[in-house]
């Protein structure tokens, strides 16, 4: 991403999107308590990631903003391209599989689909050798 926007003179928006528990109710429910705490505690690992990528941009010259949105991980993706006019986007794919694709759902796939931009995926670290 640091290559791309040095080549275009573009800018870099960090988003991370967290998307929203889903609450269980019955004997097998954590209590609210524990799942406030387990997503606060994980907004909180984000934000410190985020800020992590934050300054290695700034290191590497660029001014990057670093977004935190809560929702559907491809509406929030889409919307904030929307919002910046992005030419491009660069996102990371877990990796997961053909199965778990299939019966949960690829962001990437979701992006790529409805995006009226270019995108650009990057696989997981040990898939590019």
């Amino acid at each position: 991403a640091v290559s791309f926007a040095r080549a275009l003179a573009g800018k870099v928006v960090l988003l991370h999107a967290v998307q929203p528990p889903v609450i269980v109710s019955g004997e097998y429910a954590l209590p609210v308590e524990v799942m406030q705490e387990a997503v606060t505690a994980g907004e909180q690992a984000t934000q410190e990631n985020l800020a992590r990528y934050e300054d290695k941009l700034r290191a590497a010259g660029l001014e990057p903003e670093a977004i935190l949105r809560h929702g559907p991980p491809v509406q929030m993706i889409l919307d904030e391209a929307r919002r910046v006019c992005a030419d491009y986007i660069v996102m990371g794919s877990h990796g997961h599989g053909r199965l778990y694709d299939l019966l949960v759902g690829s962001t990437s796939a979701g992006v790529l689909k409805r995006c009226t931009c270019g995108v650009i995926i990057v696989p997981p670290a040990d898939k590019h050798g």
